[in-house]
């Protein structure tokens, strides 16, 4: 079981850790702020509008099969990555990483749920699968850094093929669980597909045209979301779903907005800027195990007020004052005691034959919040100052505590 757990928490940190692994390479990978965002969001746009559907295929094709397919897609085409000949290139291969990145997290949580059908111990499975997956979210940036620095930027897609192969090898046990048919909800998909491609194309290119575009097709997605089917049934979930989003806003972005003013305000070299998220990174390495165990025992609520509250302070205390190393150890303390408990409030509220959905609908929700973080906080640091950023980035996480009190 603990081999399993291992490969299905790899195949997670391959997808958090491209999330944030090219932030620390954008100066090297284009000269142009626009080309570096869509670098960066052409991954998270298709992760995000994509996972809903990955979570209802994973429900009806079997989450076994999805997951080795999600993860077989993704070492090929890191490895094309690797080879990218221009910016719009790698922009493409990028987009298509991350359909592959969202056929793995539905089904690694499926895989979860039935591999661990006890409430406690399923939440103690998250917070070890959360530990492995949120480490490498932050450690791309030092990892980013260190490979870009001493090999250049296209060792940081070379180095997930062994990672793949070593997560394909150890999930082998992976049970299989049966399919579910269910009605592919064609309006929903591509309603979602629209809205956030063109509210991200508005946000980066600052072309307001297409936000009408944005704005009708989000209502569609919404009215399709009441009719019998729907891809995504869990209203009841809504302000879990927007915890989530609020989540990866603050995260990604401060991470985008950090990274560029650490290299080029601060002079900081690529392997210097990583360095520098290391507090960031150190406490969601160990602390999802504990917040694991303290959701088992006590629910979901506490962790995740306590987490917002913690990503908030940090996040203010860098914006008004030199002292990063605090700030971003307390930015990772609560990413790692707010991930965890909404995983475990989203996936154990669910009917366990739509596990799948129910982890799909939570990670659209926060790779949405990513791709608004860097697409909002990119611009506002364009066109005011990084103190500005990361005071909105601040004000939305500290609300992101009231979605749970």
């Amino acid at each position: 079981m603990a081999r399993l757990l291992s490969g299905l928490s790899l195949g997670y940190f391959l997808v958090m850790l491209d999330t944030t692994i090219v932030t620390v390479a954008l100066p090297a990978l284009s000269p142009s702020l626009p080309d570096q965002q869509w670098i960066s969001n052409g991954y998270t746009l298709t992760f995000a509008a994509f996972l809903l559907t990955a979570g209802a295929w994973s429900d009806r094709f079997g989450a076994r099969r999805v997951f080795f397919t999600g993860l077989t897609s993704f070492a090929v085409l890191s490895l094309l990555s690797a080879f990218a000949f221009s910016p719009i290139a790698l922009i493409v291969l990028r987009a298509l990483l991350g359909v592959a990145g969202a056929l793995l997290v539905p089904s690694s949580l499926s895989l979860i749920a039935s591999a661990y059908p006890a409430a406690a111990a399923r939440a103690k499975a998250m917070g070890v699968w959360a530990a492995v997956s949120g480490t490498g979210l932050v450690a791309g940036p030092l990892l980013g850094g260190l490979l870009t620095q001493a090999f250049g930027w296209r060792a940081i897609f070379l180095v997930n093929v062994p990672v793949a192969l070593v997560a394909l090898a150890l999930s082998r046990s992976a049970p299989a669980t049966p399919p579910k048919p269910r009605r592919f909800d064609v309006l929903g998909q591509v309603s979602i597909v629209v809205a956030l491609s063109t509210l991200t194309y508005a946000l980066v290119e600052a072309d307001f045209w297409v936000l009408p575009l944005s704005l009708a097709a989000a209502a569609v997605f919404v009215a399709s979301q009441r009719r019998p089917g729907a891809m995504l049934p869990f209203s009841p979930l809504s302000g879990k779903l927007l915890a989530g989003a609020i989540v990866n806003f603050g995260l990604s972005g401060v991470l985008f907005v950090l990274s560029l003013y650490f290299q080029e305000t601060r002079g900081y070299s690529p392997s210097s800027t990583g360095l520098a998220f290391l507090p960031l990174t150190i406490p969601t390495a160990f602390n999802p195990i504990f917040t694991g165990r303290l959701v088992a025992r006590i629910g979901p609520r506490v962790p995740a007020v306590s987490g917002f509250v913690l990503m908030s302070s940090g996040v203010f205390i860098q914006a008004f004052t030199s002292l990063s190393v605090p700030a971003l150890a307390l930015l990772g303390f609560g990413v790692s005691l707010a991930i965890p408990s909404l995983l475990t409030a989203v996936v154990g509220s669910a009917p366990p034959e739509l596990a799948g959905t129910a982890g799909g609908a939570l990670n659209a929700s926060r790779q949405t919040g990513a791709v608004l973080g860097v697409a909002i906080l990119g611009a506002l640091l364009n066109t005011t100052s990084a103190t500005t950023a990361l005071v909105v980035a601040g004000t939305v996480l500290f609300t992101g505590a009231f979605l749970f009190s």
